[in-house]
């Protein structure tokens, strides 16, 4: 389960004018499906479950998770059965995300919104655990200790392939930036974009994941102002900014993580907050199966974005 990424320097007319050089590490490459953070965080994860002898995952996630996507197919691959405790209503369950999901061999159990508030409480991840005593369970968005172990990685290839100033990452669940803060030992200024509309929530759960002896550094900053109206909410303004960008640079960003990312950085360097001479890299955390949720329930033009292969027949 060895990877290298590449990094691909991008062009734009905005890094032009105020003298920025900007590269993409191209996790989204990693895997045509288990892609992104979604495969480091993962990769550690099912290594502990098959080296304690797990016969299975259980996770948690939306009716439209990535980490619920990709962790179906891991499993599936690793020959381990999976089980996703899903946020929502069954009907749901023939989307394009959980059709893939079922397709792959993940059993859904789909819970109400008061039980799913319950998935981090020790009391309930006791029961389920004395429920399924041969599953591993791994967080929502796949965050915990072994997945930082994965993000880490990141730095590792990173100081191998560029010199840089500033990593810059989208923030959902705070695993990602947490891991780069573990691996990256105050060397880089690093940057993490919300995609959330909770100020101050991320940094609590940075701080919380981190280990007590990375929590001296002092090199990171989760931005809250660009989350574009709160999880998974964008404007038909930003959609048509993030393809105009993507047409531009010829890579794909989609506007729930990656793209506000983009969306952040196009703002932040017209605003000066970088330097002249200033070097990026922007961390690609893959998630472009979203994009067809997206279609479904009308929130995109299909025809504007790139094709998804076709769900499995229900």
């Amino acid at each position: 389960m060895t990877v290298l990424s590449t990094l691909q320097p991008i062009n734009h007319p905005t890094f032009t004018q105020h003298k920025i050089s900007v590269q993409v590490k191209r996790d989204d490459q990693i895997h045509r499906i288990i892609s992104g953070n979604k495969w480091r965080k993962l990769k550690y994860n099912l290594l502990h479950a098959k080296a304690n002898g797990a016969k299975g995952i259980i996770t948690f996630g939306g009716c439209f998770s990535n980490h619920i996507h990709a962790c179906a197919l891991a499993c599936q691959q690793q020959e381990l059965s999976a089980i996703g405790i899903i946020r929502g209503e069954e009907h749901n369950q023939n989307n394009y995300t959980l059709a893939w999901a079922k397709h792959w061999g993940m059993r859904l159990t789909f819970v109400d919104r008061k039980t799913y508030r319950l998935r981090n409480e020790n009391s309930f991840l006791q029961q389920l655990q004395q429920q399924y005593p041969d599953h591993h369970i791994i967080p929502e968005g796949g965050s915990n200790a072994l997945a930082l172990t994965g993000m880490t990685e990141v730095i590792d290839e990173l100081n191998q392939q560029s010199v840089f100033d500033t990593l810059i990452t989208p923030v959902g669940s705070g695993g990602t930036l947490a891991g780069l803060i573990l691996g990256d030992k105050n060397q880089h200024k690093l940057l993490g974009i919300s995609v959330l509309k909770q100020q101050g929530y991320l940094e609590e759960q940075v701080n919380k994941l981190l280990p007590m002896h990375a929590r001296i550094y002092t090199n990171w900053q989760v931005i809250n102002q660009y989350h574009r109206g709160g999880y998974a909410k964008f404007s038909r303004h930003d959609a048509e900014r993030i393809c105009g960008f993507n047409a531009t640079v010829g890579i794909t960003f989609e506007p729930v993580y990656s793209g506000k990312m983009v969306l952040a950085l196009l703002d932040l360097i017209e605003a000066g907050y970088f330097p002249a001479h200033h070097r990026i890299v922007l961390l690609h955390t893959g998630g472009l199966q979203g994009l067809a949720g997206m279609f479904t329930r009308g929130l995109l033009n299909q025809a504007e974005w790139p094709s998804l292969p076709v769900p499995p027949t229900q």
